[in-house]
């Protein structure tokens, strides 16, 4: 596969069972305006603790398999291009199969992702999740379930792999918090095997 530069270091991430792979993706600024015209973005609606809310990004779901998590359920778009070269890459990176992928836009500071973890049944026991990162770089953070230990806190980058595997679902939360600082804008890629879809 082209476009791959695994030489830089993994990072193991405290005891989360996660990976980071820095700027494994070489060539992540042509990505980034490639994705950004490819995908075809929408603001959903969330149901939390009862209530209707807009998500605060915008987001699209690719591949093979339908999706559901909070009171969204996710009807599969054929996979563009661009994304099933990158899914053929996150599973050359993370040794493991994909066959849907969920888009994430953040246009600036302001759009956000909260503490959740992506454990739905439908991903099975030990889900592997491949994420990518293209366009300005945001803060990452990670904690236990179980609240015990401090949290993991580290920046993804363009092109920038991330891979979560093991128990890191079952035993860990994860977010993309809000900043006040000037950024631009992000997109996330999150690969992931649908087992049993809703």
């Amino acid at each position: 596969m082209s476009g791959l530069a695994l030489g830089y270091p993994p990072v193991r991430l405290e005891a989360a069972d996660a990976v980071l792979y820095p700027a494994a993706l070489v060539d992540g600024d042509a990505l980034f305006d490639i994705v950004m015209d490819a995908v075809d973005w929408k603001q959903e609606e969330l149901t939390l603790y009862g209530r209707r809310i807009a998500q605060p990004r915008l987001s699209a779901w690719y591949g093979d398999a339908a999706y559901a998590y909070s009171g969204l359920h996710l009807d599969p778009r054929p996979w563009p291009p661009v994304l099933a070269d990158l899914r053929d890459r996150c599973a050359e990176i993370a040794r493991a199969p994909f066959n849907s992928v969920l888009a994430n836009l953040y246009r600036d500071g302001a759009d956000s992702m909260d503490w959740h973890s992506d454990d739905e049944a439908s991903l099975g026991p030990a889900p592997v999740i491949a994420s990518i990162s293209l366009g300005a770089a945001r803060r990452f953070q990670m904690r236990r379930k179980d609240k015990q230990g401090d949290a993991v806190c580290t920046e993804l980058g363009n092109g920038d792999v991330l891979v979560m595997s093991g128990r890191c679902q079952a035993d860990w939360l994860h977010r993309v918090p809000k900043t006040k600082k000037p950024v631009g804008p992000r997109i996330n890629l999150t690969f992931r095997n649908i087992i049993n879809s809703p």
